[in-house]
């Protein structure tokens, strides 16, 4: 059963692809989290992101083409890429919540970081798929899911 109703998303540039991600949890009955949209309170970003995650039961993790990364002396070699603080946080989620409870959705072609092998990935491209799978990982987590909602 998890700690509480809400999701962390995490979460690039990709302001659409953030939104349809939120507003299908919501669909669901969770309660999505986004960071940007919680008040402070005096904390720094990083006191902010572990008071929030802390309390989430699950995380999305929306990995888009927002950045260009290659080895040093290889510029012509530049692929596209999620931002670095979008990584720094699917570890966070994958440590602290663990795998099972962590679900990366990716969009476009990127690099993906090679060192996380085990994780569930799910393509935002394929058409809406990714959102039943998104509603099934909920339920084997432990959330109250009705996947009817999730063909909607």
């Amino acid at each position: 059963m998890p700690k509480n109703n809400s999701v962390f998303l995490v979460h690039g540039q990709d302001e659409g692809a953030k939104h349809a991600v939120a507003r299908f949890l919501e669909q669901l009955g969770v309660t999505p989290v986004i960071l940007q949209e919680q008040i402070n309170r005096g904390l720094t970003v990083i006191e902010k992101f572990e008071d929030f995650a802390s309390r989430a039961g699950f995380a999305v993790v929306l990995m888009t083409p927002d950045d260009y990364g290659h080895q040093a002396g290889h510029e012509q070699d530049k692929k596209p890429r999620p931002r670095q603080n979008v990584v720094l946080e699917l570890g966070y989620f994958a440590a602290h919540l663990g795998r099972s409870k962590t679900l990366v959705l990716t969009k476009g072609e990127l690099e993906m970081p090679s060192d996380i092998i085990g994780l569930v990935y799910e393509r935002m491209d394929n058409g809406q798929g990714w959102k039943m799978r998104l509603a099934q990982e909920l339920k084997s987590a432990g959330f109250t899911i009705d996947l009817n909602k999730a063909l909607l």
